[in-house]
């Protein structure tokens, strides 16, 4: 079995979550306590205590998300034996980039904390609230989305491929005007499904390029290593080492699309059969049966899954 881990981005938060692995492996304990201090913030408190609203909030849900990831993979070394060492590859979804690197040792886990909050701030201030949307277009291929965003941006505004998920379930972005015009064209062409989001900020297209200048002030003064094993990039849906590329690549994820489908692809291609989708929910192994049925998807969010995780690994 070739294995890689897999991390989940926004979306997949909720109340409680991570407060399992806290209660049943001090190392899970230890991540959160980091994080509160990096952050300066009770950040575990408002993830198993808190206000669903305020969870949501980017700028807390960003780091919250990364925290539940590392936390799941420190406990199931500790309790284990098993890392990112242990796999051929890590690839993380937007935000989850930033756990699979924190989790491979590139970034460390105090900084990898800080620059999820100044991403997550970067992020929702980069355009004003009610100007940009974003939608999903539900059994379009590739050639369709384009075509949208091209009639999208016919009003004048941006409109972008955001995130390439699995076949079928493609998500743009860009100004509410484009996003509005790229829906009409999309339901007057065949597109069995398109429809409005209902997100904080318009992610990955052309508008962010304010927070993609704020996270390359940022990551141009944090230490990056090599990761343990190769990371395969958002941006490039190939495997990176170089802690400059992998520096480049962050700013360029800020735009750019999610390129997870091909993501997928590249690690079958490479020979993985198993993937461990560490943190909060299941949202990539669900996707991923999309992309490649062969693929053998299970979920490191508590310590059940953990313990089932390692028995399916070990035998």
């Amino acid at each position: 079995m070739t294995l890689a881990f897999i991390f989940p981005g926004q979306g997949s938060q909720e109340i409680g979550m991570g407060k399992a692995l806290a209660d049943a492996f001090p190392a899970a304990k230890a991540v959160f306590e980091e994080v509160d201090e990096a952050l300066g913030q009770k950040l575990s408190t408002l993830m198993w205590d808190g206000d669903i609203a305020e969870l949501t909030l980017t700028a807390n849900t960003q780091p919250a998300l990364m925290a539940h990831s590392v936390a799941a993979m420190r406990a199931l070394e500790a309790g284990f034996g098993l890392s990112a060492k242990d796999a051929a590859f890590v690839a993380g979804h937007s935000l989850g980039e930033y756990s699979a690197l924190a989790s491979a040792g590139a970034i460390t886990l105090s900084d990898t904390a800080r620059l999820l909050r100044i991403r997550g701030n970067a992020m929702q201030s980069a355009v004003k609230p009610g100007e940009g949307a974003m939608a999903a277009l539900l059994g379009a291929d590739q050639a369709q989305a384009d075509a949208a965003c091209a009639a999208g941006r016919e009003t004048g505004g941006a409109c972008d491929i955001a995130n390439d998920n699995a076949p079928g379930q493609l998500v743009i972005s860009g100004t509410k005007g484009a996003i509005e015009a790229a829906i009409a064209w999309s339901q007057a062409n065949g597109v069995k499904k398109a429809m409005a989001l209902n997100v904080s900020a318009p992610f990955h297209c052309a508008l962010m390029q304010p927070a993609a200048d704020a996270m390359a002030a940022a990551l141009a003064g944090t230490q990056i290593k090599a990761p343990a094993v190769p990371l395969v990039a958002n941006v490039s849906a190939g495997a990176v080492t170089d802690p400059e590329t992998i520096r480049q690549n962050l700013v360029k994820q800020v735009t750019g699309r999610v390129r997870w489908t091909e993501s997928v692809q590249y690690m079958v291609g490479q020979g993985v059969t198993a993937t461990g989708e560490a943190g909060s929910g299941k949202v990539l192994t669900v996707m991923q049966r999309r992309i490649e049925k062969s693929l053998n998807g299970l979920t490191l969010g508590s310590p059940e899954d953990l313990e089932a995780f390692a028995k399916a690994i070990k035998g």
